[in-house]
């Protein structure tokens, strides 16, 4: 199902969704794939979980190009067309340790 996906869409879920969700991100970083993934931020769901993606960048575990290809949008048009607008062209394995 992953070869032939445009792309990823996480709605609100449980421990199961958000193991789905980080797998498919984490294929990205280990180039096995370079397709987009969006969050539905239903009611405002993924708030906190989008506060600690934007940590893990500013900390230095995650590069911004990686945490560029996870989309979120409370509305599903939106959404996809958000998805279809970010490219994945290059996506770098490792962050840049924090400065100093």
């Amino acid at each position: 199902m992953s070869e032939l996906a445009y792309g990823f869409v996480a709605s609100p879920g449980g421990i199961g969704t958000l193991e789905e969700t980080f797998e498919v991100w984490t294929w990205t970083q280990l180039g096995i794939h370079a397709k987009p993934i969006g969050l539905l931020n239903v009611s405002g769901f993924y708030d906190t979980l989008v506060a600690f993606l934007d940590h893990l960048v500013s900390e230095g575990f995650v590069t911004e190009a990686n945490r560029s290809l996870t989309c979120v949008q409370s509305d599903p048009v939106a959404l996809l067309d958000a998805l279809s607008q970010i490219d994945t062209s290059y996506t770098p394995k490792w962050a840049d340790p924090p400065p100093a």
